[in-house]
């Protein structure tokens, strides 16, 4: 009587273990055990917002987004085009992105400024000129803006859509205000803290933004040629769809693509629902520990690293 629930643990194990790996690397089962467990203070504590939409299925297709928005900017997309390695190691770069995601957001403020520290040096290295003859460097502010900004737009737009549990309006201006301690530590000058100013400064990059040909390269690496085979290709195809469908209007016509539309935009997002549904059964956020406990540091000001 016993053998399907069984059998449904059995599934939702393997499945949850191998997209645990996917995402967070050999190292995730100790990182997260150290992340979660190791007492001290955090920058945040388990009431705040950035926890409920960092800890969500829906950054799933909210990563996806972001990369592609972010790759609008050319001198950010040179750099990650020359620097990053992420046709080598794609898997890689998103191990590290998301356990430094995962450090800041839940680990003690002590791991999580050793990680800022780690990816500011990365920054102040990575430099170089564009085709045309632009200089980037990653450290500038002006360029940490745009990233951060595009990416913190695109988790809120896909938890918006995708969130088990949705904020409210104050609670999504709660997030984007989390978000702004992180990124006034990367060195991002007065980040915004409501959706308003999120939006307004989105709109100031926007005579920036174009599709260079590293641009056009990153989104067909991303939605059309992912390093994936066999089965696991249906559902990331459902994944880059509905992350294209979660991109601002104007943005999907300058890196060529074309969202569904009609019955079938409809039919994209229902089946975005699913997957997400599916990947958040697999993959149970992690129990608080007591290192949870009224450990949460109060926000610095806006100028403070």
């Amino acid at each position: 009587m016993d053998k399907w629930p069984a059998r449904g643990r059995q599934v939702r194990e393997r499945l949850g273990s191998t997209l645990f790996s996917r995402v967070a690397g050999p190292s995730g089962p100790a990182n997260r055990a150290r992340i979660h467990t190791t007492p001290g203070p955090r920058w945040f504590g388990p009431e705040r917002p950035i926890r409920t939409v960092h800890a969500d299925a829906s950054m799933f297709v909210g990563g996806l987004s972001a990369l592609l928005l972010q790759s609008l900017h050319p001198l950010a997309m040179a750099a990650v085009a020359a620097h990053s390695g992420f046709r080598g190691d794609p898997w890689g770069r998103l191990q590290r992105t998301s356990t430094f995601l995962a450090v800041t957001t839940y680990g003690t403020a002590q791991d999580a400024q050793l990680a800022v520290d780690r990816v500011r040096a990365v920054h102040q290295a990575v430099r170089g000129t564009t085709a045309a003859g632009e200089h980037y460097h990653a450290a500038d502010p002006h360029l940490l803006g745009w990233v951060h900004a595009a990416e913190v737009d695109c988790f809120l737009r896909a938890h918006q859509r995708f969130g088990a549990h949705p904020l409210d309006g104050a609670g999504y201006d709660a997030y984007v205000a989390d978000t702004a301690r992180v990124g006034t530590a990367l060195g991002v000058p007065d980040p915004p803290r409501d959706r308003a100013a999120l939006t307004a400064l989105l709109s100031e990059y926007r005579p920036e933004l174009r599709a260079t040909p590293e641009a056009l390269e990153a989104a067909r690496f991303i939605l059309r040629r992912p390093p994936l085979t066999g089965l696991a290709r249906a559902p990331y195809m459902l994944l880059g769809a509905n992350a294209v469908a979660l991109l601002p209007p104007w943005a999907p016509a300058l890196l060529g693509l074309h969202p569904a539309a009609g019955a079938a935009a409809a039919c994209v997002l229902l089946s975005g629902h699913a997957l997400i549904r599916t990947i958040r059964w697999a993959m149970p956020p992690p129990p608080e520990s007591p290192a949870d406990e009224g450990t949460s540091l109060p926000h610095p000001g806006p100028h403070v690293s």
